[in-house]
């Protein structure tokens, strides 16, 4: 970029220089005080230096909204954009990114995230503490789950998730109270959708622990070797709150179907601490249909009516 450019131009406040073949944005863009809009797609960025340094200090850090970088050479998100804490839209799409740091979190102004064609594998939990982010496009990388903390993205009205490897969503993809549209072509869980699960039977010292916990049985440190009373200390809460049991080790996961739309059965992933905690605990003569899988269904009915768009074609 040309020296003086904020000497002749001082109230810029769109600058597109997309496909010119830049390996580096200099310190002259720092002092344009009023630059609202960066475009900087498909140039040659990515290398040591290509953001200018003291980037969140400057007066550009204080006024930039939009920032473009797709079609790059990033193989990280530049921790100096980490400090841009006015931006609104951030578009890395196209580069080298194998993961997305934490610290994105930092970003708490963020509306709108393009990461996709990456090679990112996993999400964050931290991505959900971005109270204002409306549209997350995340397509055509390598991501295999969906970290259920997602869930409390309130303002999140598009989900792109096209063409990566996932298997099951979340069971708490449900409460995206408003999500309108949900992309999910091009994933296993709609090319194959899931068959069959192995189950591996918990252990007789689980069994035994279950049982010692779910009962109340009395014991003492000198009832029991040491490292039964350290692993009877261990027990987790099943998280199915109709159960009440606890688990060690055996923590099943059970795939559901449910409705979205009235048109697609998408499959949820529930986390039980034994298949009992989703069947009739009374008489045979009640209803098949479990209490867990009806609640599914009902939550799912909600979505539906709420969901404007399911794209799995």
């Amino acid at each position: 970029l040309p020296a003086g450019l904020a000497q002749w131009f001082p109230a810029l406040e769109e600058l597109d220089v997309s496909g010119t073949g830049l390996a580096e944005l200099g310190t002259e863009l720092l002092a344009l005080p009023r630059l609202r809009t960066l475009l900087a797609k498909n140039n040659r960025l990515g290398g040591p230096g290509s953001l200018p340094k003291g980037l969140a200090q400057a007066p550009l850090g204080r006024s930039l909204r939009v920032l473009n970088l797709s079609g790059n050479r990033f193989a990280e998100v530049p921790p100096a954009l980490l400090g841009l804490r006015g931006l609104q839209s951030l578009s890395l799409g196209g580069n080298r990114l194998h993961s997305i740091p934490p610290d994105i979190q930092e970003l708490r102004s963020l509306e709108f995230l393009y990461l996709g064609g990456n090679f990112i594998t996993s999400i964050p939990p931290e991505l959900a503490n971005l109270p204002s982010l409306s549209y997350l496009v995340l397509c055509d990388n390598k991501i295999q789950s969906i970290p259920p903390q997602l869930a409390q993205l309130h303002s999140l009205r598009s989900l792109s998730l096209h063409n990566n490897l996932l298997t099951y969503l979340p069971r708490e993809i449900l409460n995206l109270v408003h999500l309108e549209e949900l992309s999910l072509r091009g994933n296993p869980l709609v090319v194959r959708f899931v068959r069959d699960l192995t189950y591996n039977p918990p252990s007789l010292q689980e069994l035994a622990g279950r049982t010692i916990k779910t009962r109340n049985v009395p014991y003492a440190p000198s009832d029991l070797p040491e490292n039964l009373v350290r692993y009877l200390s261990l027990a987790s809460n099943c998280p199915n709150p109709k159960c009440g049991g606890v688990y060690f080790d055996s923590c099943v996961r059970q795939i559901k179907f449910v409705d979205f739309c009235g048109k697609y059965r998408l499959p949820l992933m529930h986390y039980l601490c034994s298949p009992e905690c989703s069947s009739p605990c009374s008489s045979a003569s009640q209803s098949s249909t479990s209490q867990s899988e009806s609640d599914s269904e009902d939550e799912a009915s909600v979505a539906a009516r709420r969901m404007q768009k399911v794209l799995l074609g």
